[in-house]
């Protein structure tokens, strides 16, 4: 991760900004692309992000009938894969702090006849308004590099989990080939935002989530603050050469 940021502001992309202003101006960049995000989403990774999700899900644990909390769950790729995990007598709580990406999720399997077992619920990950150890797995994807107190929200997921269940984080992280870097670079920087101007009207918010991936902790320090959160037997897997990394860490 780059410098750390100056006392009382936090990074927004490669911009600090005053700590109290993250939220709003994250905010507005998921309002605005929020009716274009999976579209986006498949441009930009080639369609590889499904691929990524249904093996984030795929290898987490939960059993049938376990009750799941999906932060950042946005339009509801995420939930609507864990809605197969869980089965009938399970539940998936979508959590959001943007009701515009919340809407279209719900909106989205709505119409897609999956309502039984799924519940939305627009929340603050930094002060999750859920009980102590009421979770059997809590997963985010492609959400903790928008939260402005990473540790805080670590902290609230640690809280909310049972004795024994799981955390899990896809994220951007840091790419492990020397060689890939600079084609890398060139996408985010150059193809992103032209794209986001072309499909969602918005270059200026993919500018962003590019840079905000460059700010986000890479695995090991990533890492090291789940344990210091109070999560055991953490570890991370790189998929895609490092592009995304999966993180896991229980509760004991």
């Amino acid at each position: 991760m780059s410098d750390d940021p100056r006392p009382g502001t936090t990074h927004f992309g490669f911009r600090d900004v005053p700590v109290g202003e993250k939220q709003r101006l994250v905010g507005e960049v998921f309002s605005s692309v929020a009716s274009r995000y999976d579209v986006m989403n498949d441009l930009m990774s080639l369609g590889i992000h499904r691929i990524w999700k249904r093996y984030f899900v795929a290898t987490a644990q939960v059993r049938r009938g376990g009750r799941v909390l999906d932060l950042a769950g946005g339009t509801g790729d995420i939930a609507a894969l864990l809605q197969g995990r869980v089965g009938e007598g399970g539940e998936v709580v979508v959590g959001d702090i943007n009701g515009d990406m919340l809407r279209v999720g719900r909106d989205r399997l709505t119409d897609r006849g999956m309502v039984r077992g799924l519940s939305w619920v627009q929340c603050n990950a930094q002060a999750l308004p859920f009980p102590d150890a009421s979770f059997d797995l809590v997963t985010i994807a492609f959400g903790l590099r928008n939260v402005t107190d990473k540790d805080a929200a670590l902290g609230e997921m640690h809280r909310v989990l049972r004795p024994g269940g799981q955390v899990r984080v896809l994220e951007f992280s840091q790419v492990t080939a020397d060689w890939f870097r600079p084609l890398y670079d060139f996408h985010s920087f150059n193809v992103l935002p032209r794209l986001g101007a072309l499909v969602a009207g918005d270059e200026a918010s993919y500018r962003y989530l590019a840079e905000s991936i460059r700010k986000h902790p890479p695995q090991r320090e990533l890492q090291a603050m789940m344990e210091a959160a109070g999560f055991v037997r953490c570890g991370y897997r790189n998929l895609s050469a490092g592009i995304v990394a999966i993180h896991s860490g229980t509760r004991a």
